[in-house]
């Protein structure tokens, strides 16, 4: 991908400039340069937009400056405002990754082939993957169709990169009705990441139908996805069992083809790269082909993850109603409104697409996690209901779906319908940590089969030995058996892993006066109740309960309670 400063740092680095003019500078470029900063360190992709273009409007000459102005709008999606800027940088010499892309990406939507297959990558390069693929295609975009497959092959005799190479090449064999020989790249050991795709999948399945091979289109899909599919998946699965012959749309031409390499290279970047970084190919396949779901719901969930919430409901709104992917882009909108702190839009928004799909099992799911979130718990247990009635005895997620209706049943005291679930989970997928912990946990609260509890809780400790909230329910069942000294052990533990919890630290400081450390029993029960959240009311630390410990002890508290006492305690003050 070449050694750009942005994927060593990140947009929000680039992003923050370079201050390059003299100190002839006015007060109000400088001003809005560091608002524009600031806007950068709050993650405002509009701001700093804003701010660095009335910057740069003060000190026009300014290369730092232009260079924030281009990635912002790029990362905005904004190409007409981001290509006269990035012609600027690029005239003057400088050696900008985004200004590069930009300037391509105006060339790709003007049809000009000739200019950007005359480009030099030692002067205005991206980096060596998406420059030859992109000369790959602009190859094919002049008719030159030899040279450009030749070109795949030069690419992909680079390190490492056959992979991304066979996978462009077949899409672009395919494009030019070659539906045998892109098969046969498609059916090769080094095709690798991108045929893992969802997208790299479908596509395959379009061209095995051209080939009149609709049965191994099928075998494709399911090899890729399993027996649930979502909308999308099942409109191609029907239209294949139907017998029709899929028409090849992933791609129809060089610009789309263009567009498709700054797609695969941004999902490759996903999770290896900087968030920002990513969203600049994601942006750029979406401004180069406009009807790139797969693109624009990728951005989406990188402006997501980069909690610019606003910009991600944006960018899902623009997923036609008529689009198989409908659902998953309103599944994305409702996560990012319920992210933004507005559940009641989020939920509004899942109910109605329940109605919209009233027998898919993931919308069910995301509604009902939706209402377990805002504790109507009733309501959860009813979408999780609709859930289960309508997925697969096998379904993947059956087992989570199980667990979460399991932890609305506990909280509305409904416990053999909790437990119930949570064996059904555990039935499903046995070593389940968090099902461990949560029915494990919630058996030794109730002080019922303790030996099964601590089993449990233990299978759950080897599973994730640096979660805090696992490693305190082993102390707790260990104190709930009398094996105080041990029980120290691990709640120190699961302190040091959540130092602020007040549950785990209200814990603590009942094992410490299980074993006679009556100070720091004290001290933990004050630090337990300086971390209780005033606004929480449904919070597991009881803070009337832990002043009635600090006036009088836990005995005491327990005799109240007409709890059994503590027995066997040692140790000293």
């Amino acid at each position: 991908m070449g050694q750009s400063v942005f994927l060593k740092t990140g947009l929000a680095a680039a992003l923050l400039g370079t201050w390059l003019a003299g100190p002839a500078q006015s007060e109000a470029a400088l001003g809005a340069y560091l608002a524009g900063r600031q806007a950068v360190y709050a993650g405002d992709f509009e701001d700093a937009a804003r701010y660095y273009t009335r910057a740069l409007m003060q000190d026009p000459q300014n290369l730092g400056l232009l260079e924030s102005v281009a990635l912002s709008n790029l990362a905005l999606g904004r190409l007409d405002t981001a290509l006269p800027v990035a012609q600027r940088l690029e005239a003057s010499g400088a050696r900008s990754q985004a200004a590069h892309m930009i300037v391509v990406a105006g060339l790709v939507r003007d049809g000009d082939f000739e200019a950007l297959e005359a480009r030099d990558p030692e002067t205005v390069g991206i980096g060596p993957l998406v420059d030859g693929l992109i000369n790959a295609w602009a190859l094919l975009g002049l008719g030159e169709t030899e040279a450009g497959l030749a070109q795949f092959d030069t690419v992909g005799s680079q390190g490492g990169l056959k992979g991304f190479a066979d996978y462009h090449k077949a899409l672009a064999l395919a494009s030019i009705g070659d539906f045998e020989a892109a098969e046969a790249l498609y059916a090769g050991p080094e095709t690798g990441r991108a045929l893992m795709t969802r997208r790299g999948a479908l596509a395959r399945a379009e061209i095995l139908s051209q080939l009149g091979r609709n049965d191994d289109a099928l075998d494709v899909l399911t090899d890729a996805f399993g027996t649930a599919a979502d909308p999308g998946l099942t409109d191609v699965i029907e239209r294949l069992e139907a017998g029709e012959t899929l028409p090849f749309t992933h791609v129809t031409s060089a610009s789309d083809g263009i567009a498709e390499v700054f797609f695969s290279v941004g999902g490759a970047l996903t999770g290896d790269a900087a968030d920002e970084y990513a969203l600049l190919y994601a942006r750029m396949a979406q401004i180069l082909r406009p009807d790139h779901v797969d693109a624009i719901l990728l951005s989406a969930d990188l402006l997501d993850q980069l909690e610019q919430y606003d910009l991600a409901v944006e960018a899902y709104r623009e997923i036609p109603a008529d689009s198989p992917d409908f659902h998953a882009a309103e599944l994305g909108r409702a996560e990012a409104l319920r992210r933004a702190g507005k559940p009641d839009a989020a939920i509004e928004v899942m109910q109605q697409l329940a109605r919209a799909y009233p027998t898919l099992p993931s919308v069910h799911m995301a509604l009902g996690n939706a209402l377990r979130q805002q504790e109507d718990y009733a309501g959860a247990v009813a979408a999780y209901d609709t859930a289960l009635t309508h997925s697969e005895d096998d379904a993947r997620n059956r087992w989570f779906i199980h667990y979460a209706r399991g932890i609305c049943h506990e909280r509305l005291d409904q416990w053999d319908a909790a437990e119930a679930d949570f064996r059904a989970a555990l039935a499903l997928n046995p070593d389940q940590p968090q099902v461990l912990n949560y029915l494990g946990y919630s058996l030794v609260e109730q002080q019922v089969k303790l030996d099964e509890a601590l089993d449990m809780i233990e299978r759950a400790v080897a599973a994730r030995p640096d979660s805090g909230y696992i490693v305190d329910s082993l102390g707790w069942v260990l104190f709930r058996l009398g094996r105080y000294d041990e029980a120290v052990e691990q709640m120190e533990a699961a302190v040091e892993l959540m130092p602020v919890d007040p549950v785990v630290n209200d814990h603590l400081g009942d094992v410490y006066w299980a074993v006679s450390r009556y100070r720091e029993a004290e001290f933990q029960w004050k630090r337990a109740l300086s971390f209780i959240d005033p606004d929480d009311t449904d919070g597991e630390a009881d803070p009337d309960r832990i002043r009635r410990k600090l006036e009088v002890g836990l005995d005491t508290v327990l005799a109240e309670e007409g709890a059994p006492p503590l027995e066997g305690r040692n140790g000293a003050d």
